[in-house]
């Protein structure tokens, strides 16, 4: 073989090398930014309750900064089970989300015998977003000033005061069944489907207590629709300063707190869901969000993916003792 040809050669090769590398890197060029899209977030409980304002609050503030397209899709039932199952069955490519809270990833896992997906294997933690304690409230119009008013109207008649929450492993649900046993009292339980209802038979009379996260009640006891008596936090809630603690009122040691969370389903990558972990945190920081989650209620959290993935793993050992402690069981 000559020069000639040994260099014809060579050039042919290097052309070849080079027209398989173009044919390789522009579809990888071609690929759209992300979101080109709307983005559907899915709340797994009817519109109003305090997991359904978070996320619009930080839907809108995205849409508003970045003009995504964010959808928010409620789709209550089975306790946020329904929600959460169906993102976590969906595509993994950043397009469906769910805002996820304490009692559909960390409780439920223990209190349904049969739950339809695994929270750490089916789905991603992408960021947190906040936490709220639990407020048990009454009517406005109440006798009951006091939760040492309604301990001791309940020892005198056991199961006669009607204590409402939103769905049966809620953490109002648990916080109600802890709050019975350390102070040991019998109430009539009465889940809810969704926050709506329960506050109108809650302003109306039709139940005597009604417990759920401060964002659902914090517009109410504002109003003076309702009062409340107490909250379940280690700590008095900002926006409910003249509210005293479950510790306060005698219980020591007595805490229940819900948080809330986005997450993208399992195997969704690792670029994307760092892109929607730095976007919903820089939201999150900007002065009219936060003080929009703490006027509804929420303090603010934030962190990175790794931060909401080590919580979530420690949480569900922690409720399902909880839950086990309990009794209570949903087949």
């Amino acid at each position: 073989m000559n020069q000639t040809t040994a260099a014809r050669r060579r050039s042919t090769l290097a052309a070849a090398l080079a027209l398989a590398a173009l044919s390789v890197a522009g579809p990888l060029a071609a690929q759209p930014a992300y979101p080109s899209k709307p983005i559907r977030l899915v709340v797994p409980f009817p519109p109003g309750g305090g997991t359904d304002l978070i996320a619009r609050t930080v839907a809108q503030k995205l849409t508003e900064t970045l003009k995504w397209t964010i959808v928010i899709d409620n789709r209550p039932g089975a306790g946020g089970n329904l929600g959460v199952d169906q993102v976590a069955k969906s595509p993994a490519d950043g397009y469906t989300l769910v805002m996820g809270q304490t009692s559909n990833l960390a409780i439920n896992p223990t209190l349904y015998t049969k739950l339809p997906y695994d929270p750490l294997k089916d789905l991603t933690p992408v960021v947190l977003v906040a936490n709220s304690p639990i407020v048990v409230a009454v009517p406005e119009n109440s006798r009951f000033k006091t939760f040492a008013e309604v301990v001791a109207a309940a020892k005198g008649k056991p199961k006669t005061l009607t204590l409402g929450y939103p769905g049966n492993g809620t953490v109002a649900h648990l916080a109600g069944e802890q709050a019975e046993n350390t102070a040991g009292i019998e109430l009539q339980h009465v889940p809810y489907k969704g926050a709506a209802q329960a506050l109108t038979d809650l302003m109306s009379g039709q139940i005597d207590l009604y417990a759920s996260s401060v964002p659902t009640l914090i517009g109410q006891v504002r109003n003076q629709k309702v009062r409340a008596l107490v909250v379940t936090s280690a700590k008095r809630s900002e926006q409910l300063p003249d509210t005293p603690t479950m510790a306060e009122s005698g219980y020591k040691g007595f805490e229940a707190v819900t948080w809330f969370g986005i997450l993208a389903p399992a195997g969704t990558p690792a670029a994307i869901v760092k892109t929607l972990n730095t976007e919903i945190n820089k939201a999150m920081q900007v002065p009219e969000v936060a003080a929009k989650l703490k006027s509804d209620g929420g303090d603010v959290m934030g962190g990175s993916v790794e931060t909401f993935a080590a919580l979530l793993k420690s949480e569900i050992p922690r409720w399902g003792k909880i839950v086990k402690d309990s009794g209570a069981t949903i087949d």
